[in-house]
């Protein structure tokens, strides 16, 4: 199996282009023991999930997201970003725009590429995310489908009670707003797992704590959903700052610089919510070749 090791911000992945594999291979790479054993850090390649590129009846590519511990996410901005460098750069499709089916519908990746930089490879996207989906049945949470949970009073046994703002981006995420970074990381670490796992969200979710430094900037630690705290997550920065819009922290239209352990994206929440735009780069880290069968699942 070939792969190319990718990051967008230190949230790293392994690429797998399967649109010429057999039905297979495709699968057993995507089989979640194997998508376990490659993304351990000891035994295996190491990353914070896979990403299947498929064939697509109505995108120039589908991306599939496999988590480190074998489940699927609808969504992965950071991995997107990756995704739609690779396609770009080595995988046929030198154009200015890349269209990729993902679990959160079509997205449009803008390619930004300098000539005279590494043969015109892609040194930044931007992925047209969408509109950010409000309401209990979308996210899905438990409760009235069609109500917004904004700034609503939360609580997860051992902590004080809180106040979370749920948004999806194709994936649901509980957005907590905090007096500090320290507070974000802090929370993260303690309450994150706990808020993945909360009775209210019946297919789990991010969490994501959130200082708002200035109306253009946000110190962001997110707890994601199948990997624990990672240095980046594209999604959980587009669901803050909608989250920051929806309670009047930021302003729509403006582009907002959110800092996350890994580096900073730029997002943009466009007027009316029609549409989210998230600015940011994808490193090529390097290339491998393995044979599935060789690879061992962690011993208990």
């Amino acid at each position: 199996m070939r792969f190319a090791k990718y990051h967008g911000l230190g949230n790293d992945f392994l690429v797998v282009d399967l649109r010429a594999a057999s039905v297979a291979d495709a699968n057993a790479v995507q089989d979640p023991a194997s998508v376990m054993a490659l993304c351990d850090r000891q035994f295996g390649v190491g990353g914070d999930g896979v990403l299947a590129v498929l064939p697509s009846k109505t995108a120039d590519a589908r991306m599939r997201v496999l988590n480190s511990d074998g489940s699927e996410a609808e969504m992965c901005g950071n991995g997107l970003r990756c995704v739609a460098k690779e396609l770009h750069d080595r995988g046929g499709l030198r154009q200015p725009e890349i269209v990729i089916e993902t679990g959160a519908g079509n997205l449009a990746c803008a390619i930004e590429a300098k000539e005279g930089v590494e043969d015109g490879f892609a040194t930044s996207v931007t992925v047209r995310m969408g509109a950010p989906r409000l309401t209990r049945g979308e996210i899905p949470m438990t409760g009235p489908a069609d109500e917004r949970c904004i700034e609503q009073a939360f609580e997860v046994p051992g902590q004080p009670a809180t106040a979370i703002t749920a948004v999806s981006m194709g994936n649901p995420h509980a957005i907590t707003f905090v007096e500090s970074r320290e507070e974000a990381r802090r929370l993260a670490e303690q309450v994150g797992p706990s808020v993945e796992r909360h009775a209210w969200f019946p297919q789990r979710t991010n969490a994501e704590f959130a200082h708002v430094k200035s109306p253009r900037e946000i110190d962001l630690v997110v707890w994601e959903r199948g990997c624990g705290i990672t240095l980046a997550c594209g999604t959980g920065a587009c669901a803050t700052a909608v989250a920051a819009v929806l309670t009047g922290k930021v302003n729509e239209g403006v582009p907002v610089r959110v800092n996350l352990p890994g580096g900073a994206l730029e997002i943009t929440v466009l007027p009316d919510l029609s549409n989210v735009l998230m600015k940011g780069p994808a490193l090529h880290v390097f290339d491998g070749e393995l044979d599935l069968a060789r690879l061992s699942p962690r011993p208990a």
